[in-house]
């Protein structure tokens, strides 16, 4: 039998599991909000540790808060930041929109192991919580814990995943294959020219994630319940951006204008669309790897990724290209979750927006399985496949638009019906252009070789 003990708040007494940290604001949630078991991830509520941490910090620096009483709740934060306690964080994502309960359930297990360390009773709202609101901590949290998240995770995932295709492609230099647009054969190109469109949708991801993040630095603690900073030192903004820019080596600062910040997530939308961006570009390298890798006998048989699995429970010795349909899921989740943060986004209502929890949900999730599955993307398919070199030389050898070469030469009508023959006959382009044109076989090798006619040009 659970054993209880009876915590009390400005709306009464409740009873509180006997060994949790927390109190009744947070029990009250659990009890209000049993809609899906999903709680706030813990790079979230680390962050908000993070943020207790530091307002402490600023607070003891004002005089505002005793030294004892202050770096009781420092020492209480760093456990939460190194992942102690992590189950006394039980409230789901979808509850209060401003996040009021998981800034209180934080609140009150600082409250409670700061109370054990400094020996004395430290209150979850006139100490942990001073001159701070759910209000700005959470939006603050949002801002932090995804730049955080971006510059940890996400970025050296992406650069890992850009030299990877890069060096793919140098030792594909000399691989020739048959360009297709429409899913049809096309021009020759060089294997290394398709991966370098790979490399850089990557580095350009990159660079999207860099600009956006100069705005998602700019952060609303300091603004309290509403914008106006009521309740708070009015130096406390600036100090607190200086003590976490510090402990994060990350440029934050105080926003200039606290009300933006508090009614709004317009920076949040804005990565969320960098990070859509990015799952687009997975998606079009997922499905490009796929089509190559496809047969291996009925397919186009252009590559072979590496054999990570059986995969069939019923047809043996069938391997499936499991980690480019990892991605392609992960790209899809993305995707929704953009179009939630959309939404959510939207719910900025006068002073606040009432959406923060599932906007926290959804960002941190976008960046962690972005970052989790480009890596494996990198390390366990583009790092390891092999071409199918015989596959690649016999459709180039027979692919009919390789005539286009000969526009120049004998007009765009001729050459198609050079390549119509060719294609009907099922024979190499070089032997019927020979039979229908002046040109001689030597002449044609040299104006069909598909080596040159990747380099672009006219080719006379």
């Amino acid at each position: 039998m659970t054993k209880f003990r009876l915590e009390k708040d400005s709306m009464g007494e409740l009873q509180v599991p006997v060994d949790a940290l927390y109190a009744a604001q947070t029990q009250r949630a659990v009890e209000n909000f049993p809609i899906s078991g999903l709680t706030m991830p813990p790079a979230f509520i680390k962050t908000v540790a993070l943020i207790k941490k530091t307002a402490a910090s600023v607070n003891i620096n004002l005089s505002e808060l005793d030294t004892i009483t202050g770096n009781a709740i420092m020492q209480a934060a760093e456990q939460i930041i190194a992942g102690q306690h992590a189950e006394q964080f039980p409230i789901d994502v979808f509850q209060t929109g401003s996040g009021t309960s998981t800034n209180m359930n934080v609140n009150e297990v600082l409250a409670s192991l700061a109370s054990q360390i400094a020996g004395k009773a430290v209150s979850a709202n006139d100490d942990v919580n001073m001159g701070q609101s759910s209000n700005d901590v959470i939006p603050t949290a949002i801002h932090v814990s995804a730049a955080l998240e971006c510059h940890q995770h996400l970025l050296p995932a992406l650069q890992h995943l850009a030299e990877i295709i890069e060096h793919k492609a140098t030792s594909l230099n000399d691989v020739i294959k048959t360009g297709r647009t429409h899913l049809m054969d096309a021009m020759p190109i060089q294997m290394s020219q398709e991966l370098a469109g790979w490399a850089l949708q990557i580095r350009n991801s990159i660079d999207r994630i860099n600009a956006t993040l100069p705005r998602v630095y700019k952060l609303a603690q300091g603004g309290t319940a509403v914008g106006t900073g009521i309740n708070a030192h009015p130096e406390f903004a600036t100090l607190f951006a200086h003590y976490l820019s510090d402990d994060t080596g990350l440029p934050f600062k105080a926003n200039n204008n606290f009300f933006e910040s508090l009614s709004t997530q317009d920076a949040i939308v804005e990565l969320s669309g960098q990070l859509k961006v990015i799952a687009v570009s997975l998606m079009k390298i997922a499905n490009d790897l796929r089509w190559m890798n496809s047969g291996p006998l009925a397919g186009l048989g252009e590559i072979e990724l590496p054999a990570l699995q059986p995969g069939s429970s019923i047809m043996p010795g069938k391997v499936n290209p499991v980690i480019p349909e990892a991605v392609a899921m992960v790209a899809a989740q993305v995707i929704g979750n953009d179009a939630t943060i959309t939404i959510a986004g939207q719910s900025g209502t006068f002073q606040l927006n009432v959406m923060l929890p599932v906007i926290a949900y959804n960002i941190l999730q976008s960046i962690d399985i972005l970052a989790n599955v480009s890596t494996a993307l990198a390390n366990k398919a583009i790092a390891g496949f092999t071409v199918q070199t015989d596959n690649l030389q016999q459709t180039l050898a027979k692919n009919p638009i390789l005539v286009t070469a000969l526009n120049p030469i004998i007009g765009y009508a001729k050459a198609a019906e050079v390549a119509k023959a060719a294609y009907k006959q099922k024979r190499p382009i070089i032997e019927v252009a020979a039979e229908m044109t002046e040109l001689s076989i030597a002449e044609l090798e040299k104006l069909l070789n598909p080596a040159h006619l990747t380099q672009g040009g006219i080719n006379q």
